[in-house]
């Protein structure tokens, strides 16, 4: 059967593939793994799929755009299941995540821009500059045990006074203690903000991890456009539940 069947609500394996840019591998694991309904079969053994299958790949590919393909699949298993408020709660929810993504990252660039201009004064600034654990902490409204963990990791380096149990923030650990808060709150994993730490103790400045956040901003806002479009298909699927 060609592509022509989808007109008479039924197609094959190959022809849904191609419908929706997949493989037939592909659309059969889906379908086993329950992301998709199972397919009709034909008295040859023959599987048979319709227009709602292909609404249901189709969403998934949104999805897993948006969402990642581990989580894509659990929505579209457990969305059939959920009475309708239920099921647009949790759509609503991921949009609510990726906004919330957004203003992090949007708020570790505007930290590391100001980073970046201030950075043009400390070498004119004096010794006296520094900072204790606790006024640090309190500054960046972290714990000083998260302090002590990233100076564990390698992410800032205090000067050590009079006992190991006494820390000195100078400017240049202050700074590496902001980029890092910066960082982590936009999502970053502690390997590579450590990286990030080392490029720019190398170079002394702050434009690749702006460069790394302007990146993750842009993939931000196609994820949020692929959760759109997912949206308006996931409505049809919740409708017909």
């Amino acid at each position: 059967m060609n592509a022509s069947g989808a007109h008479r609500g039924s197609l094959n394996t190959s022809a849904t593939a191609a419908a929706v840019g997949y493989s037939p591998q592909q659309v059969r694991d889906l379908e086993r793994l329950g992301v998709i309904p199972a397919a009709h079969r034909a008295a040859n053994g023959y599987r048979e799929f319709s227009s709602a299958h292909l609404l249901a790949l189709r969403t998934y590919r949104n999805l897993a755009v948006a969402l990642g393909p581990v989580e894509a699949r659990r929505v579209l298993r457990r969305v059939p299941t959920l009475p309708t408020d239920e099921a647009v709660a949790l759509i609503s929810s991921f949009h609510g995540t990726l906004v919330r993504a957004r203003e992090d990252a949007l708020e570790a660039q505007r930290a590391l821009l100001s980073i970046r201009d201030e950075a043009v004064d400390e070498a004119e600034t004096g010794a006296a500059d520094t900072m204790t654990i606790a006024e640090l902490a309190t500054a960046l409204g972290v714990r000083t045990s998260t302090l002590r963990f990233w100076e564990q990791a390698g992410l800032v380096v205090p000067d050590r006074v009079t006992s190991r149990s006494v820390r000195r923030y100078p400017l240049s650990a202050i700074r590496e203690a902001r980029i890092t808060a910066a960082l982590r709150a936009a999502g970053y994993r502690i390997p590579d903000i450590r990286k990030t730490m080392h490029e720019i103790r190398e170079l002394h400045e702050v434009d690749d991890p702006l460069a790394a956040l302007r990146t993750r901003i842009d993939s931000i806002a196609q994820r949020t456009l692929a959760l759109l479009v997912a949206g308006t298909d996931l409505t049809e699927i919740i409708r017909k539940s």
